[in-house]
């Protein structure tokens, strides 16, 4: 069976079987009809893989990774917080009359922070010859919608890598293209990561981030020195019947992707999650999910001839070989 399959098992079956109930407890989360969503839960989840061998696909039913690989490029590439930019509608719930989600997720990966150790040099490396722009005595942070759009167009401003401040004499990057440049120019450095957990605009999230951080770590492999990427997720707080195969299979990915744009290759993948639960009303379909026999794990495929992050689609991901194990389950409620 797949690696997946047998932690999805496993974990569900010790919730259920040892998990925690929230019910008659104070709870944020509601069905549409405005009953409380109770949870049964437990703390501290750790999922493992190692990419080289196979990816997190689950096979007890279906995961459409073209549409999990299409939301991590909208965040993690677009950088866009809009839901009129997805292909699909599972952020719809939580979007406002002009389809944004707040200051919420590729919203965070857009805002620019100011950094004194990057270099030109170190900016041709990662991205090669990529204009420059440069602006006078900046913020501390360059956010989407404030004064800075007067040197830049938004979209321009979104797809430039960095910007130089003549005046602190130090760059403006964000998150995503900070991690790309320290895997080319400091790949052994202990501080690449992303962070979508942002406490100075919670008040402006639809939603606070669940999958909130991935870290970043290089190994290099001793019998023929290559290097190697591997990364942990972090998450606060996991919905397992409607988002754990979705998260594993869409951050695994992601992983593989930054490797080959690096030219890495990718290694262990770590899964952590805070509260992993399971919704009162998904109780049934998880029962039924569990009792099926799993397929063995289909082959990903990653399009070979793309080496930079920036020109994935999400027609570049297919599954080869790609069994499951009964059909999907249709009609899951969501607790919003």
């Amino acid at each position: 069976m797949a690696r997946i399959d047998d932690n999805f098992i496993s974990m569900c079956r010790d919730i259920l079987e040892n998990g925690t109930t929230t019910e008659g407890q104070k709870v944020r989360p509601h069905w549409e009809d405005g009953t409380p969503a109770y949870t049964i839960k437990k703390f501290g989840v750790v999922t493992r893989y190692n990419l080289g061998e196979e990816f997190p696909i689950l096979t007890l039913r279906k995961t459409p990774a073209k549409s999990a690989f299409d939301e991590i490029l909208w965040i993690y590439q677009e950088k866009s917080n809009n839901v009129h930019d997805l292909h699909s509608d599972i952020w719809n719930a939580w979007a406002d009359e002009k389809g944004t989600i707040g200051r919420a997720y590729g919203y965070q990966m857009a805002v620019k922070h100011l950094y004194r150790d990057i270099t030109r040099k170190g900016i041709e490396r990662a991205f090669g010859d990529v204009p420059i722009p440069e602006m006078e005595d900046g913020p501390e942070k360059l956010r989407p919608e404030e004064s800075y759009l007067a040197v830049l167009h938004e979209d321009e401003f979104r797809h430039t890598r960095a910007i130089y401040d003549r005046t602190k004499k130090a760059f403006y990057m964000d998150q995503m293209d900070r991690v790309l440049y320290d895997l080319v120019n400091n790949p052994f450095s202990r501080r690449i990561m992303t962070n979508l957990y942002d406490f100075e605009d919670l008040h402006e999230m639809h939603l606070y981030p669940c999958a909130y951080s991935m870290t970043f770590n290089v190994t290099q492999r001793k019998e023929d020195g290559k290097l190697v990427l591997n990364g942990i997720l972090n998450q606060r707080s996991q919905d397992t019947l409607t988002a754990f195969a979705w998260n594993e299979a869409q951050y695994g990915i992601l992983l593989a992707v930054i490797a080959q744009c690096v030219g890495m290759e990718a290694g262990e993948f770590v899964h952590v999650i805070a509260d992993a639960h399971i919704y009162d009303r998904h109780v049934d379909a998880v029962k039924e999910l569990i009792s099926r026999t799993p397929k063995p794990a289909p082959k990903v495929w990653i399009n070979p001839e793309k080496h930079s992050f920036y020109e994935f689609t999400r027609d570049d991901i297919k599954l080869e070989n790609y069994e499951t194990a009964g059909d999907q389950i249709r009609n899951i409620p969501v607790a919003i």
